[in-house]
């Protein structure tokens, strides 16, 4: 469920592997050891035989008939980012509780996720932290037999941790953005297996700022499976791959794009393949602008939107100095994607349609036309590079992002792990605290208890 529509996903859509996890297949070995033994202790009736000092200092002394077994435990996952972290994947985690809770009676899974008391916030919900580790926000909360679900601790912090990082990352970036979008490009960079939820954790970013900021920043991925638990649609254009296809013609790659894709995929050139962004560009513009002209003259507007120019996406890799800027002393702040490229490209193209031979009446929208065209900005973007443009006043329209949303830097703040911890159990009718040394039971008020299966 996410705080911006009230809603769980369906757990039969996240195209899990249940089996696996109820048999540990993700489980880090030691939870299963435990469970093992929990189970072995459950059957044998055992009744705890040591001696408890915590409960002994909560002034109980007759503990000898807990079933250690079938110990009933409250258990709690929380995040430790500050200041804070925009929390996501816990439909997933409820998913794996519901359906991976239980335990093995030979090849036979006896499911008990109905005996699980769970608490849960929303997606999108803030969790805050100021550094002390007593001083937590739970996002989660379970109450049950330890044993029935000692084995799903790994997997459901791992969807919690992932999920949640690339949503507050997600969240950084648009921010330090000021609120341009920021395109979802990591998908090189991923498995092709958590795609779906990586997506889905960008778009729960996107949302939380949006409410925060008073935005309408568009969520954009660039695979089918990275939209598929929000109901988005996947965007793109082309890659260098094609430029070669097309034996080094930009500009005709892009022609026949425009005639052959639906005209509502926007028209963004990549203009990086020879290293001369400016060029490429103004190539691309003016052959576009005579189809879009010609269309218009001939009252044909399906073809004009099919050769309106939505953008030009530079991509120059860092070790490279685009030709347009071949003219300045040698500086390592010119290479890559650098503000002096984006400043030249973006005054080449507003200026491109002065030396087009048009007739009175079309140089004016010829202007406009150039200076609609939108810079999007791709190649080794990260928080800090786009806190930089932007304070410089950088004209980039739209930034493209890769493997920054999985940035997990101590030196960044970007760490949003998660932990859960066993913080009290249930003696008779009795929750007892019982946490390790440094940890006690929190509670979150956005907590809420779920009460039907996903």
């Amino acid at each position: 469920m996410s705080i911006f529509d009230g809603r769980r996903i369906p757990a039969d859509q996240l195209n899990m592997d249940w089996e696996g996890i109820r048999r540990g297949a993700y489980s880090d070995r030691y939870f299963w050891n435990g469970m093992t033994i929990l189970t072995r202790l459950a059957q044998e009736g055992y009744c705890f035989a040591g001696t408890s000092t915590i409960l002994e200092a909560q002034g109980i002394h007759d503990y000898s008939h807990v079933h250690t077994g079938d110990m009933v435990v409250e258990m709690q996952w929380f995040p430790r980012r500050k200041p804070f972290t925009v929390v996501a994947g816990v439909d997933v985690a409820i998913a794996i509780l519901q359906r991976c809770c239980g335990e093995w009676d030979g090849d036979r899974f006896i499911p008990a996720g109905d005996s699980l008391e769970i608490l849960a916030v929303q997606d999108g919900t803030l969790a805050p932290y100021e550094g002390n580790p007593q001083e937590i926000t739970p996002v989660l909360k379970v109450r049950g037999p330890y044993r029935h679900f000692a084995i799903l601790e790994t997997p459901t912090l791992g969807v919690l941790t992932r999920a949640s990082r690339i949503a507050t990352n997600t969240y950084y970036l648009i921010k330090a953005a000021r609120g341009k979008p920021v395109l979802f490009f990591p998908a090189r960079f991923d498995l092709p297996a958590t795609q779906a939820i990586d997506g889905y954790a960008y778009f729960i970013g996107v949302q939380r700022y949006n409410r925060d900021f008073g935005a309408q920043t568009v969520p954009f991925v660039s695979t089918p499976a990275q939209a598929s638990f929000w109901g988005g649609q996947a965007g793109g254009t082309v890659a260098h791959a094609m430029i070669a296809c097309f034996l080094g013609d930009t500009t005709e790659l892009m022609l026949q794009f425009a005639r052959i894709m639906p005209p509502a995929v926007p028209r963004i050139a990549l203009v990086d393949f020879h290293n001369d962004c400016v060029t490429t560009s103004l190539q691309v513009a003016k052959a576009f602008f005579a189809r879009y002209r010609q269309a218009i003259e001939s009252g044909d507007a399906e073809g004009a939107q099919r050769y309106k120019l939505y953008g030009v996406r530079p991509d120059t890799g860092g070790e490279l100095r685009d030709r347009s800027l071949s003219h300045l002393p040698d500086d390592p702040a010119l290479y890559g994607v650098s503000p002096a490229l984006i400043r030249t490209l973006r005054d080449a193209l507003d200026n491109a349609w002065k030396d087009w031979d048009l007739p009175g009446e079309w140089r004016e929208r010829a202007g406009e036309y150039c200076r609609q065209v939108k810079i999007v900005a791709t190649g080794g973007f990260n928080l800090q590079r786009i806190q930089q443009f932007e304070e410089q006043g950088v004209p980039v329209d739209i930034y493209g992002v890769g493997s920054s949303f999985f940035s997990n830097s101590s030196v960044e703040g970007t760490v949003t792990d998660f932990t859960a911890d066993v913080v009290r159990v249930k003696i008779g009718d009795r929750w007892i605290h019982m946490a390790k040394e440094g940890r006690r039971a929190c509670d979150n008020p956005e907590l809420q208890r779920v009460e039907d299966p996903l």
